[in-house]
């Protein structure tokens, strides 16, 4: 899938495991993913294989973010489905620092909220931010989520259970290009 002109979201492919070692070293980003905290090869590849197996499974659709000019991946995003069933699912996504700002965040929510909302029908999305990050709360925002509360304790993070600002948008919200979701 095309997140803009800069940017494609593609599988998970074990020529990534450079990104997963990058993110390993990041001080969050293993505290809340299943990126290996101690990067090993075996690890690495564990981890790609888990993302391809949320695929197969129907658990989820993990993609890479992969920037098109020299197709480097920089982060990951992904649409997850446990709670589909009652008409919701989540989306995460985590960057690596040398793929920050530069917008890629931004474009890949957007082209995963608008695939999820418009082509797969999902009626509501969520996104569980943690309240000290203000720059993917701004993200959220601008894409067309709404803060809809706190969620005390809600995730363990390393080893502490941490709030977490719940941020959905409905099917037919409006988004950030001031389109209605759903076909009239």
């Amino acid at each position: 899938m095309s997140a803009g002109p800069d940017f494609v979201l593609r599988p998970w492919e074990m020529s990534d495991l450079p990104l997963v070692r990058e993110a390993s070293q990041d001080p969050y980003i293993p505290l809340i993913t299943t990126i290996p905290a101690h990067y090993s090869d075996a690890a690495a590849e564990a981890f790609v294989r888990r993302q391809w197996e949320r695929a197969a499974t129907g658990a989820g659709y993990p993609f890479a973010i992969v920037r098109s000019r020299d197709r480097r991946p920089v982060g990951s995003i992904g649409l997850w489905l446990r709670e589909l069933p009652e008409g919701r699912a989540s989306i995460g996504y985590w960057m690596v620092a040398s793929g920050r700002g530069q917008g890629v965040t931004r474009a890949a929510l957007c082209t995963v909220t608008s695939w999820a909302l418009r082509d797969l029908g999902i009626p509501r999305l969520q996104l569980f931010i943690e309240p000290w990050n203000t720059a993917s709360a701004r993200i959220a925002v601008d894409v067309g989520y709404r803060r809809e509360g706190l969620l005390r304790g809600w995730q363990r993070v390393g080893d502490e259970r941490r709030d977490m600002a719940v941020y959905g948008l409905l099917n037919t919200d409006g988004t950030a290009d001031g389109r209605a979701v759903t076909a009239d």
